[in-house]
């Protein structure tokens, strides 16, 4: 099983918009193959992060999910709103950040 934890640094005031905008990413992603979970979390000390926690049956999975329409519409949408992001990548073998 892959972890992946994108933690999200976001404009101020924009969370409300961003939630909005990637409901259709979440949604069309609990149905790709491999997908096994896949959440949205906002801080409980920083209204301005999000957290995605994803988990995934293999690395392939991972990758198909990078080019799915409904996350390359979420990630263009999206992309004027964050200040900074994080991506761990946690498998069995190692931690990868990006």
């Amino acid at each position: 099983m892959i972890y992946l934890i994108a933690t999200l640094k976001i404009k101020p005031g924009s969370k409300e918009t961003l939630k909005k905008l990637v409901a259709p990413c979440i949604e069309g992603t609990r149905k790709e193959p491999g997908n096994i979970s896949y959440d949205l979390f906002e801080s409980m000390t920083d209204e301005n992060t999000l957290t995605f926690v994803e988990r995934w049956e293999t690395q392939e999975a991972v990758d198909n999910h990078f080019t799915e329409p409904h996350f390359l519409a979420w990630r263009e949408a999206a992309s004027e709103y964050f200040l900074d992001r994080k991506i761990e990548i946690i498998t069995p073998q190692n931690v990868e950040e990006k």
